[in-house]
C-alpha cells in the first residue's frame, strides 16, 4: 500500500507504549462502550452532515468520468453526486443507510427541478428562503419520497433565516457544531473581522500576514478547545467515530489534536482560500457565488435542472444491502468516502462482503477511491475475495495510483483527511499523469 503524505507531522519518533493492565483494558472497554452510546445517540434518527467534506476536485482528476461510467457514491450530503454527475456519467448511484442523509438529496434534487436559480441559491447557497414553507408545501413535498416527506414536514424552521440559527448550515450535528464554533469567534474570542480578512485574501501570502497579524494559532486553540477537541462527544458531532481518533492517536505525532491543530493552519496558510467553499460555509453558514460547490453555480445549475439530475438515483441501504438487491448493476467508479475506518474495526466480517460484493458488481476497468482518518490504510490488502473462479487478495487485485494519489492529496481543500486512496482493478484504465487534458485542474499547495 502507499504511503500518504503526512500534513505537517512534526518530526517526532513515535513512543512504544506499554503493555496495557487488566483493569486498564477493563476500563478501555467500558469507556468504548460509554463512547460508541453516546456516538449512536448523536446520530441515531439525525441527519449528520449538512454539507459533503471531500473534495471532489481531487476526485475528479482520479476518476476521469466519460458518459460510459456508472458511479456509486455514499451519498453524505449530496453535494459530491450532483458534482459527479455533471460530468455527464451514465448513471450516479447515491447511497446512504442514513435515510436523512438521503432526504437531504431529495430535497435538493427536487428544488432543481421545480425553483428558479434565485430561489435555490437562497436555500442552499445562503442557507435560507423566506418564502420556503410556501415552496416547500406547494413544489417540492410532491417530489419526495414517504420517508423524506416525513422527515421534512416537521423541519422546515431548517431553511426559514429565523432563531438563533439563520442558516441551514448552522443545523444537523455538524451543523451545530459550526454554530457553536462561530459563538465562540463571534463571542468569546472576538475573531470576525479575522476570520472575515482570512476568508477575503486573495493569495496564500495575504492569508499568512492575516494569520500571523491576529495570532490566529495562540489565540484559537486555547486550552479549553484543546481539551474539546479531543473529547469523543467533541468528535461525535462531526461525525467522527472513536475508531477514527484511535487512528490518528497511534498513527500521527501528538494524536488527533496535533493533526487537527496542523491541518487547520494548512488550509488557513498554505491552501488558497478563495475558493474553498468547505471552510467558508463552515466559517460563516453560507456560500457566495463565487464560492460554492458546482452544483450551485448558475450554468451548472441549469444543466442540471436540463436533464442531468434524473441520472442521480437515491438508495437507502447499504452499499452491501445496495449491491445485492441491484443484481443487474454494473459500477465502474466507487467513491466510498471514509466508511471503511469505523466498519474495519467493529465489522470487518461486514467489510469483507461489501468488497466482494463490489467486485463482483465492478466493471473490468473499475475505479475505487477512499479516505482514511489515518495515515496509512492496512486492512484493505489482505481481504481475501472469489475473482473468476479464484481466490485472490486485493492487494493483488489493484494497482495503485500512488504517485497521482501523492499529488492530490496535499492540495485537498478540506484537509482533515489522513490520506487519499486511488486503486484500479486489474491495473486497468491507468492515468497518464503526463497528459490528464480532461480532468479538472488542481491548485497548487504553496510551501508543501
Amino acid at each position: 500500500m502507499p504511503r500518504p503524505n503526512k500534513p505537517n507531522a512534526p518530526n517526532t519518533a513515535d513512543e512504544v507504549a506499554p503493555p496495557l493492565s487488566e483493569e486498564a483494558k477493563r476500563r478501555r472497554l467500558n469507556f468504548d462502550r460509554l463512547s460508541k452510546t453516546w456516538f449512536n445517540l448523536v446520530h441515531q434518527n439525525n441527519l449528520v452532515y449538512n454539507t459533503c467534506w471531500e473534495d471532489p476536485r481531487l476526485d475528479h482528476v482520479a476518476l476521469e468520468l466519460t458518459p460510459d461510467d456508472e458511479v456509486m457514491v455514499i451519498t453524505s450530503a449530496g453535494c459530491n453526486a450532483l458534482d459527479y454527475v455533471l460530468k455527464g456519467p451514465k448513471k450516479v448511484h447515491a447511497v446512504d443507510v442514513n435515510p436523512r442523509q438521503n432526504a437531504l438529496l431529495e430535497l435538493k434534487l427536487a428544488a432543481i427541478r421545480e425553483l428558479d436559480y434565485d430561489q435555490f441559491f437562497q436555500m442552499f447557497g445562503r442557507g435560507r428562503l423566506a418564502s420556503y414553507r410556501k415552496l416547500y408545501k406547494h413544489k417540492l413535498r410532491k417530489h419526495l419520497s414517504h420517508a423524506s416527506r416525513s422527515y421534512w414536514n416537521k423541519r422546515t424552521r431548517m431553511f426559514s433565516g429565523s432563531g438563533r440559527r439563520p442558516s441551514f448550515y448552522f443545523y444537523a450535528t455538524s451543523g451545530m457544531f459550526a454554530w457553536l464554533i462561530n459563538i465562540y469567534v463571534d463571542r468569546v474570542k472576538k475573531l470576525r473581522p479575522a476570520v472575515t480578512a482570512l476568508l477575503n485574501a486573495k493569495t496564500v501570502e495575504e492569508q499568512q500576514e492575516v494569520y500571523e497579524r491576529y495570532r490566529l494559532r495562540e489565540t484559537l486553540w486555547t486550552p479549553f478547545l484543546k481539551w474539546a477537541m479531543k473529547r469523543d462527544m467533541t468528535l461525535a458531532l462531526l461525525g467522527v467515530p472513536r475508531a477514527q481518533r484511535r487512528q490518528l492517536d497511534r498513527s500521527y505525532p501528538g494524536g488527533i489534536l496535533q493533526f487537527v491543530v496542523d491541518s487547520l493552519e494548512t488550509v488557513f496558510t498554505k491552501l488558497p482560500i478563495h475558493d474553498n467553499y468547505f471552510w467558508r460555509v463552515y466559517l460563516t453558514g453560507e456560500y457566495t457565488p463565487e464560492c460554492c460547490p458546482e452544483y450551485l453555480k448558475q450554468e451548472n445549475f441549469y444543466k442540471l435542472k436540463e436533464g442531468l439530475v434524473d441520472r442521480v438515483e437515491v438508495h437507502t441501504n447499504t452499499i452491501l444491502g445496495f449491491l445485492r438487491e441491484d443484481k443487474d448493476v454494473r459500477i465502474s467508479r466507487y467513491i466510498l468516502l471514509d466508511h471503511m475506518d469505523w466498519l474495519a474495526e467493529v465489522r470487518a466480517d461486514v467489510l469483507a462482503e461489501e468488497w466482494q460484493m463490489m467486485i463482483n458488481r465492478a466493471t473490468p476497468d473499475a475505479r475505487f477511491l477512499w479516505r482514511s482518518a489515518g495515515l496509512e490504510v492496512d486492512f484493505v490488502d489482505p481481504i481475501e475475495v472469489d475473482y473468476e473462479g479464484e481466490k485472490k487478495k486485493l492487494g493483488d487485485l489493484f494497482e495503485y495510483q500512488t504517485e497521482l494519489a501523492e499529488q492530490l492529496h496535499p492540495k485537498d481543500r478540506v484537509h482533515t483527511y489522513g490520506c487519499f486512496y486511488i486503486a484500479h482493478l486489474n491495473g486497468k484504465g491507468k492515468s497518464d499523469l503526463t497528459d490528464n487534458s480532461n480532468a479538472e485542474p488542481v491548485a497548487e499547495t504553496a510551501n508543501t
